[in-house]
Formats: structure tokens, C-alpha cells, sequence
């Protein structure tokens, strides 16, 4: 049988970071993964977590299985990250989480929950989107969609289009939104387009699944969790898959959460119970240690606070290499006005580029870009902006 099996076409941007590993051109530049580097273009272990896994490896009694859906303590700080200390509906225990591998494993047990709770409702995501969404849920069995998201020619959010999709959405259906820094555009909603989505969604009785996947890098903790509370509101239910692996650095330890908001306690209790059935009949239970290494410093006054401080240094380095990018672009001759970078957030920005330029950064400069032109800013440091720049120049001329 495998004599017949054809590859499969590489990853659209885990297999240009093995094209960069098997690239021999020691000025090659990768910005095409998103992971964060610091000023060396190293992706650190952060000191809060080596503090925590120091104390865990001193204290830890036993290996045996996690939970189904995690350790009770985990759910506890992913919500009070999510929803903020003494939230209304943690209080009613109409919040319920679930630890799972990775933000993805979360979007993964939502699409399989959806597909038997849900059946037969579309998922729309916007477009663009993150190009594993669209795998992730059709792999789950739903039927997909999109709505209009991104003006190119403006480099802005195209609001009115789409609200104007999202008010035709069939009721029902699911609306997956990115919660803050837009993966692959960067281009969030302001605080008052967030609420006049939750008044749609309230109005057409929408189930809003939010991809949270960078709390932190783009304002603050709990500025960019503002969109979470344009949801928390009568009657409507809420879905959330969040990550720690940007936040927190813990890209290869695989800690997500998916936390569901119903109307009751009951409510919560049943879905949070199928959750678990889908979990059991997957991966059965989550990878305990990067739980514990969260739970840890969020429990710790002084260890929280130190983490706090690393993801402020991480979230300025990249709003500093946004304006530097867009200042040496211009000092390199670039006559596009690229100043729309600098207002975007978190790692991620469309750059403009298109895929004959990205080709040619790739096999003339050896610098790895995703074919649409999303870039990953965080990968960019001062030694190779003089570089990156000249390069780009000289494929917009």
C-alpha cells in the first residue's frame, strides 16, 4: 500500500524553515515562522520559566497522567488570564477549560466538538487567515467559509466589507476571529469595532470562536484580551483557543488551552464533558510539564511579575525593529510608503510583497519570506536590517 502513497506538498511555512536549515549561505535571514527572536536573533527560554522549571524538577512527586482536560489549577489561571481576577462568569462557573497541546490542539478539539455538537453549521474565517485553519477544520469534518478581512491597496482592517459579511452570516454558524495581533496581517479591530462584532453576533445569534494565540504582544495583557469582553454578555456563548507558546516562549512544549463560556453552570458541566470525550478519543490527556511551568509563575506574585517584565522587553522589541524596518526601508530608497507596518501588531505584517519578489529573496539574497508576503517582524535585528532592506530595495525597483 505505501508503494502507491505520493508526498505530500510541503507545510506553507514550517517547510520554508527546512528549506532555510538546508540553506548553506551563512547571511541567510528566516521570517517566515513565527516564533520570537531576541537581539541576536536567539529564541530564548525565558528566566521566569527557568526559575519555574527549577523549582518543579525540586518539588515534583510523580509522572502518572494529567487529567482528561488538564489540571484543575491550569484552567484556573488560563481563565483569569482570558476574563481578569474576579470575572462574573468564572464566579458562576459558566467558564470551563480544557489543556491541550498546542493553541492548535485547541482548534482542533473545538473543530471535532463542533462537528458533533454543531453539525452541519459552516465555520467562516476571515480572509486571509492563518494557513492552518482552514486544514485544521475541514480536517475536523466542518464546512468552511470566509469573509472579507484585509484591504490590500490601504494596508488597513476593511471594516465596512467586513461587517457587512459578518451581518449576513447565516445564524447559528461559527465566526472565527483572531483575538489581537491578525496572523498573517496585523491589523487588529479597535475596541469599538470589537463591540459593534459582539452586537452582531448577539443579534444574530453567531458562536464566536476567538484564535487567541498572542495575549500580550501587541498592547498589553489585558488590553488585548478587550476583544473577549465584547462576548461576555446575555445569551451569547463564547469559544476560546489560547497559547502560551509566544507569550510565555514555550513554542516546543505544546501549552494551549480551550476554554468555553456558556449561558449556565449546567451548561458548562455538559460541554465541558464532551470536550472530554473528544480529548479521550485523541490525544487522551495533555503533556503536564509546560502546564506546570504556567501554573507556576502565574501563582507566584514575584515569578508573575518577572514574566510580566520579559514580555513587556519582548512586545518593544518588536514595535522597535517595525519602525527601524520601515525607517531603513525608506533610507535604502523604497519610495512605497511602508509606514503601515509600524502601526500594526504583534509579529506578523503583510508586507506588500508579492510572489515573484519573495522567489527572489529567496534564491538571490537567501532571506525565507511566506509566498503571500507575510513577514515575521520578530525575526528582524539591527545586524540584519542593513542587509534584509538592501535586499527588498532592490526587488521593489
Amino acid at each position: 500500500m505505501f508503494d502507491q502513497v505520493q508526498p505530500a506538498p510541503p507545510d506553507a511555512i514550517l517547510g520554508i524553515t527546512e528549506a532555510f536549515n538546508r540553506d548553506a549561505n551563512p547571511a541567510k535571514i528566516n521570517l517566515s515562522v513565527g516564533v520570537y527572536k531576541d537581539a541576536t536573533g536567539k529564541t530564548p527560554v525565558l528566566a521566569s520559566v527557568k526559575a519555574a522549571e527549577e523549582r518543579i524538577l525540586k518539588t515534583e512527586a510523580t509522572k502518572n497522567y494529567a487529567p482528561i482536560d488538564g489540571a484543575p489549577q491550569y484552567a484556573a489561571v488560563v481563565q483569569r488570564m482570558l476574563f481578569g481576577d474576579g470575572a462574573a462568569i468564572v464566579a458562576e462557573k459558566r467558564a470551563a477549560t480544557a489543556h491541550t497541546p498546542g493553541g492548535t490542539g485547541a482548534l482542533r478539539v473545538a473543530g471535532d466538538l463542533l462537528n458533533r455538537v454543531k453539525p452541519g453549521a459552516t465555520l467562516w474565517m476571515s480572509e486571509p487567515t492563518w494557513p492552518n485553519h482552514p486544514q485544521i477544520f475541514q480536517a475536523a469534518g466542518l464546512k468552511t467559509a470566509s469573509y472579507p478581512y484585509f484591504d490590500a491597496a490601504k494596508n488597513t482592517l476593511a471594516w465596512d466589507a467586513m461587517l457587512a459579511a459578518i451581518k449576513a452570516i447565516p445564524t447559528g454558524d461559527i465566526l472565527l476571529l483572531h483575538g489581537c495581533c491578525h496572523n498573517p496581517t496585523g491589523a487588529d479591530p479597535t475596541p469599538q469595532q470589537w463591540k459593534a462584532i459582539g452586537d452582531v453576533v448577539q443579534e444574530r445569534q453567531l458562536l464566536p470562536l476567538v484564535d487567541f494565540a498572542y495575549q500580550g504582544f501587541a498592547i498589553g495583557l489585558r488590553e488585548d484580551a478587550a476583544c473577549l469582553q465584547a462576548f461576555l454578555r446575555p445569551g451569547v456563548e463564547l469559544m476560546v483557543a489560547s497559547s502560551f507558546s509566544k507569550n510565555f516562549g514555550l513554542y516546543n512544549e505544546r501549552v494551549g488551552a480551550l476554554t468555553l463560556v456558556a449561558n449556565s453552570a449546567e451548561a458548562a458541566v455538559a460541554v465541558q464533558s464532551q470536550v472530554k470525550s473528544v480529548i479521550r478519543c485523541n490525544y487522551s490527556n495533555p503533556p503536564a510539564h509546560g502546564g506546570a511551568i504556567v501554573s507556576t509563575i502565574l501563582a507566584d506574585a514575584a515569578l508573575a511579575a518577572q514574566w510580566e517584565k520579559e514580555l513587556i522587553t519582548m512586545r518593544t522589541r518588536i514595535a522597535d525593529m517595525r519602525q527601524l524596518f520601515v525607517e531603513t526601508l525608506a533610507q535604502k530608497g523604497v519610495k512605497k510608503d511602508m509606514t503601515f507596518i509600524a502601526r500594526q501588531n504583534g509579529m506578523f505584517s503583510f508586507s506588500g510583497l508579492n510572489k515573484d519578489q519573495v522567489e527572489r529573496l529567496k534564491k538571490e539574497y537567501a532571506i525565507y519570506i511566506v509566498g503571500s508576503g507575510r513577514i515575521n517582524v520578530a525575526g528582524m535585528t539591527r545586524d540584519n536590517m542593513p542587509i534584509l532592506c538592501d535586499a527588498i530595495a532592490t526587488v521593489m525597483k
